[in-house]
């Protein structure tokens, strides 16, 4: 049997701020490939040149990856704001019918961090632009030095930051083997109300929804809030979700072949 192919969604970006390109995080790539067992492939987060049909049709499973930019306002009818910025509103078009379709077909698909709220807005939810604005919440950002910058360790930047309690019961817990997890944090955003379909299935201690299933979706439909492609190799928790999603990929295969 081939490898899946997993389509892994690309972020508009620009280099030398001359050069648009799309663009992908290598740790996806290589959690899906080292860990899922898949064959990765970065697809545009582009409407003009991305098929949805087309992809799902070349594809075993879909990645939504995390991202800078945040998913546009309007998509869960709330005005923009300019501090809220980068949006990234062609990658919201793919990503949003995408998570529907994916759901609709019985294509296994993983929503990690943005990828967990376009999720949430394509099943009808609403997000919050800052969680850390809303009283009683801790800052989810990616820790920074004193002066503002990004901190400089990779290690310090995507450590463990709080607990996560698991549904009983639920997929989660029945893939992790447990109730509370401790995960990392990297985000503003996150998810105000959820979809109709959308069934929470994690909350960080502070009522920060982390982690989100879609109701009678026929496969593997997760989402995640943290940053679960980080050294899945080592991170007991990661490598079981990235496993479970490749079982997943395997298993749609099968039942294809």
């Amino acid at each position: 049997m081939r490898k899946p192919v997993v389509g892994v969604i690309g972020n508009a970006s620009r280099i030398e701020n001359r050069f648009q390109v799309q663009m992908v995080g290598e740790r996806n790539l290589r959690a899906v490939a080292e860990v899922s067992g898949g064959l990765p492939v970065m697809f545009a987060g582009s409407p003009d040149i991305t098929d949805i049909a087309a992809l799902l049709d070349a594809v075993d499973g879909i990645v939504l990856t995390g991202a800078r930019a945040n998913v546009h306002p309007t998509r869960f009818n709330v005005d923009p704001c300019e501090k809220h910025e980068p949006y990234d509103i062609h990658r919201d078009e793919v990503a949003l019918a995408l998570s529907v379709a994916c759901v609709a077909r019985g294509i296994p698909i993983f929503g990690i961090c943005r990828g967990l709220q376009e999720m949430n807005v394509a099943f009808g939810g609403s997000l919050h632009p800052e969680i850390r604005e809303i009283p009683g919440r801790m800052n989810h950002r990616m820790p920074r030095l004193e002066n503002g910058e990004i901190h400089p360790d990779p290690t310090v930047v995507f450590a463990d930051r709080h607990d996560v309690d698991l549904t009983p019961g639920g997929a989660f817990a029945t893939i992790l083997g447990c109730e509370r997890i401790r995960v990392n944090s990297l985000h503003g955003q996150g998810i105000l109300d959820p979809g109709k379909r959308v069934l929470i299935e994690g909350i960080a201690e502070d009522g920060t929804i982390e982690a989100i299933r879609i109701a009678e979706a026929p496969t593997f439909a997760l989402g995640v809030q943290w940053h679960a492609e980080y050294d899945p190799q080592h991170n007991p928790i990661n490598r079981k979700l990235f496993e479970a999603f490749g079982e997943a990929l395997v298993e749609r295969q099968r039942v294809n072949a």
